[in-house]
């Protein structure tokens, strides 16, 4: 939702594995001049000696592709959904249409901002710290590429994640674990694509619950906008109450 961004932090504290990147700038990514500073500084820094890089492939999302990628570009209200149904603590607030402010209430919080929204990817740099009582509060950057790929009547995800641990000390006992607990970072990767997941399966599946959950939640009018304009089950019932 991309919440997941601030998830990846909380996989850093246990396990990373270095890894030199080709040097330059992600293929994936417009050219440098699109960007500001901030931006590609971090990207640069990421790309060229990340901490993590991993690759998972979350659960597909049981749903029609352009409901789940409704749910992907509005992370505050799935992120709130999933809060609802007790599916995660997770919390978004949106700074404008492109950077978010996130939480996930289990040490790890931060900004991520979307690079690129393309048809079936998404591509989102993000800047965070986590806080635990064995490392205490270390920072990082992270780059992360969403693919989305309609298959049959669901949607198939795979996320590549590039993290950079700034604490060098953190970073080098991550490294050292890697060849014992990457399964842990991969879960904590997967974790947040798969609230996504469910999130927009409720939705499909039990219409009338989510729209009187989402009509009723309090949430700015354009957030919620972009969800009615996929679900007219949804539509229907915020007219009536409007």
């Amino acid at each position: 939702m991309p919440i997941l961004p601030l998830g990846l932090l909380l996989a850093l504290t246990t396990v990373a594995r270095g890894q030199s990147l080709a040097p330059g700038w992600p293929a994936f990514l417009a050219s440098r001049d699109g960007f500001p500073p901030e931006v590609v500084s971090t990207v640069e820094r990421v790309w060229s000696e990340p901490t993590l890089h991993r690759t998972v492939h979350g659960r597909p999302a049981r749903v029609p592709f352009a409901i789940y990628v409704a749910f992907v570009d509005s992370p505050d209200v799935t992120a709130a959904a999933a809060r609802f149904r007790n599916l995660a603590p997770y919390e978004v607030e949106p700074l404008d249409e492109d950077r978010y402010l996130a939480d996930d209430h289990d040490g790890a919080r931060g900004v991520y901002r979307v690079l690129v929204r393309e048809s079936h990817r998404r591509v989102m740099v993000s800047w965070g710290q986590h806080s635990s009582r064995i490392l205490g509060t270390i920072h990082g950057s992270a780059l992360t590429d969403l693919e989305l790929t309609p298959r049959g009547d669901a949607v198939e995800q795979t996320l590549t994640a590039y993290v950079r641990i700034d604490n060098r000390l953190a970073a080098a006992i991550a490294r050292l674990l890697i060849p014992l607990f990457g399964f842990l970072a991969d879960r904590k990767l997967a974790e947040g694509i798969d609230v996504s997941a469910a999130v927009a399966e409720w939705a499909v599946e039990a219409p009338e619950a989510f729209c009187a959950w989402l009509v009723d939640e309090s949430l700015r009018p354009e957030r919620r906008a972009r969800i009615l304009a996929v679900l007219p089950s949804c539509r229907e019932l915020n007219a009536r109450q409007n």
